[in-house]
């Protein structure tokens, strides 16, 4: 059986207690790989080994640093098949989806290379004329990494993007569940000229590589996207230390449709945006709200187009939806549907796990939701649509911020004067109107409230990765 090893001081390496753990196909639940496991004293390498590759980098000029990202975005591409097989198998999401994660990992790391070489500090005018003083822009130094397993490769990408192009080294921990695709995005980037020391990658124990990374004073910067409850953990241990972070967390993006809304194509546009990844996307449509002259209706097309989704392994082509990465994000499916229903929920379609093997749930919808249950302010990142009458525009904008979080809303209407409306009273660092924009590279991505701090992507994409410095010259 293959075994994914660690990157540490320029080489691939086992564990060096040896220990290791199955990567498991969720489609089928057999183990496809298996991967080392880090202890301490290989953690404690992985950082020596990027204090060394800060220096190394930070020598490269800022142009060549470009070249590099760029270059590794084109390997990417070229790559891009033989890495979605990859993602797909420990993943479990259709192979198209897979593709289509890889290009956008490429363009993030490109834009990252792109930024590199934009890089610039200013002169200021001192206040009499034998003074100038110097603003600089300067890496922030060895960053720790946690990347989660709904998308692997983009995440990271977002990530080692805005890192390496500000001149920072890292030790970055991969997703357990997918640590295979992570590792084929690192071979891109040495295989493009990043200095073997510059990057390292540990798997392991989670909370026992947090802890020891977090804690490390050659650590200078903590970079998490992951659920919001490990997400406070690790920025409170950060916090302890007075390190900075950036956290992109999780969602609960309320969709609200208001009655000028065209019902059958926004059903059929709406459904493969939820049932994306099967519904494992932060900034996924959860909370859906429709004007009472159209529930109905809508309520019918939604459950239709979600009722003919083809369910099964990433790997056929004909697949439209693939299982949950996980056999607690099945749990967890089950746990809110049952809670939905005991509290007076109706499922419309779906509700249950759809096969014996594999973990695979159906595309579900719940009306008559009682704002009571779970499932209307518990991120539910998975395959459950609530949908909710509504009938006041000021109503339903209280209920849609009625949550901590504030990572993205949608709200479908051609009011123009409602758009701007509800698009400057919507809680959500991400605001889709008549659209679910997926997260590209060149506009930043960022939470509010439980949903985060920080941005990624955008111009500015390096800034949480550098640090200002003023210079005084007399």
């Amino acid at each position: 059986m293959n075994t994914y090893q660690l990157y540490i001081d320029g080489r691939w390496t086992d564990g060096a207690d040896g220990v290791v753990e199955p990567v498991i196909n969720p489609a089928t639940e057999e183990p496809i790989a298996q991967f080392s496991h880090a202890t301490a004293a290989d953690i404690d390498r992985a950082v020596a080994s990027a204090k060394e590759g800060l220096e190394q980098w930070k020598a490269v000029p800022q142009w060549n640093k470009g070249t590099i990202l760029i270059r590794a975005a084109e390997l990417l591409r070229e790559r891009k098949q033989e890495i979605a097989q990859v993602l797909t198998l420990e993943q479990g999401k259709p192979l198209v989806e897979s593709i289509g994660e890889i290009e956008r990992a490429a363009d993030f790391i490109e834009w990252g290379g792109e930024e590199a070489r934009r890089v610039a500090g200013r002169l200021v005018a001192g206040r009499d004329n034998a003074n100038t003083v110097e603003i600089r822009k300067v890496p922030v130094g060895v960053v720790a990494a946690f990347a989660p397993w709904n998308f692997p490769v983009v995440l990271t990408a977002k990530k080692l993007a805005g890192l390496l192009g500000a001149g920072c080294s890292c030790v970055l921990k991969p997703a357990e569940e997918t640590p295979g695709s992570a590792i084929e995005l690192v071979k891109a980037l040495l295989d493009a000229g990043v200095p073997p020391k510059v990057l390292n990658l540990v798997l392991g124990n989670p909370a026992e590589i947090s802890s020891r990374l977090i804690a490390d004073p050659a650590i200078k910067k903590i970079t998490f996207t992951g659920s919001s409850p490990v997400g406070k953990l690790l920025a409170a241990k950060a916090g302890e230390v007075m390190k900075p972070v950036t956290m992109e967390l999780g969602g609960h993006s309320p969709v609200i449709i208001f009655d000028d809304a065209d019902i059958e194509p926004l059903a059929k546009q709406l459904v493969a945006k939820k049932f994306f990844n099967a519904g494992q996307v932060c900034v996924s449509p959860t909370r859906f709200f429709v004007h009472e002259s159209l529930y109905e209706a809508f309520v019918s097309a939604f459950c239709e187009h979600a009722s003919r989704l083809t369910l099964g392994e990433g790997t056929d082509s004909k697949t439209q939806m693939g299982p949950l990465a996980n056999e607690r994000r099945l749990q967890a499916m089950e746990s809110l549907v049952a809670d939905a229903v005991a509290k007076g929920a109706k499922v419309e379609t779906g509700g249950k796990r759809a096969r014996d093997i594999g973990f695979f749930f159906e595309p579900t919808v719940l009306t008559n939701v009682s704002l009571e249950a779970d499932l209307m302010s518990t991120e539910i990142f998975g395959p459950i649509v609530p949908i909710l009458p509504f009938s006041d525009e000021d109503e339903v904008l209280k209920i849609a911020n009625g949550v901590d979080y504030g990572l993205a809303a949608y709200f479908f209407t051609n009011d123009a004067k409602r758009q701007r409306r509800v698009s400057e009273t919507l809680f959500a660092g991400t605001i889709g109107v008549n659209d679910v924009p997926a997260h590209i590279a060149e506009v930043p991505l960022g939470g509010w409230g439980d949903s985060g701090y920080g941005v990624e992507g955008g111009i500015e994409a390096l800034d949480a990765y550098m640090k200002s410095q003023f210079v005084s010259l007399r």
